[in-house]
């Protein structure tokens, strides 16, 4: 004869604890923290040579190579920081979409307040999680402008900065060298975590 024993464990119910945040230190928080600051610094970049069209990608006749530094393609003068782009670089499935949006007084008011909203937020180390979201929409946004890719089927520097972005603010990037923690400290914070 078989007996089977059955023997009563214990249960104990567990409450589902949200995963806690990596913590990078050391060279590699630091090495984040420099490709933070310069994904920033390029953000504010494009804001400023289209505000002002300081010769770079704004400002300059690609045909004749003269630049007009502060000139009419300045936002600030009433030149549309996305027209060219969207109306003469567009290209692929959306190249209608982005065509029939060009130079609109919305579309350029958006994408001036978000090349400066995340050049500010990557800079500074705050607001991380928002601006790695809207970094990476921005990214993949100008990435359908023109497809394919001309170097790949479908990789380009626009997708990689998308990913690099959420990298950032899933590594919590804006804590080193920047004012993250400060920033998560704060009341406004604290009751909104997606402004972390």
């Amino acid at each position: 004869m078989v007996t089977l024993n059955r023997h009563r464990t214990a249960r104990t119910h567990t409450e589902a604890t949200p995963e806690a945040a990596p913590t990078v230190t050391g060279r590699l928080a630091q090495a984040m923290a420099v490709m933070r600051i310069a994904f920033g610094l390029t953000f504010l970049w494009a804001f400023f040579d289209k505000l002002l069209a300081l010769g770079f990608a704004t400002g300059r006749n690609p045909e004749t190579d003269v630049v007009d530094r502060f000139g009419d393609a300045a936002w600030i003068n009433g030149g549309s920081p996305t027209e060219g782009f969207l109306k003469f670089g567009a290209d692929g499935p959306f190249q209608s979409f982005y065509n029939s949006i060009a130079g609109d007084a919305w579309v350029d008011w958006l994408f001036m307040l978000g090349l400066l909203g995340i050049g500010l937020a990557l800079t500074l180390g705050i607001g991380m999680r928002f601006a790695a979201a809207a970094g990476a929409l921005l990214y993949v946004m100008m990435w359908t402008v023109v497809l394919p890719p001309d170097n790949n089927p479908v990789l380009d520097d626009h997708l990689l900065g998308a990913i690099s972005l959420v990298v950032l603010a899933l590594a919590r990037a804006g804590d080193t060298w920047g004012f993250g923690r400060a920033w998560s400290r704060t009341s406004l914070v604290r009751d909104n975590a997606y402004l972390r």
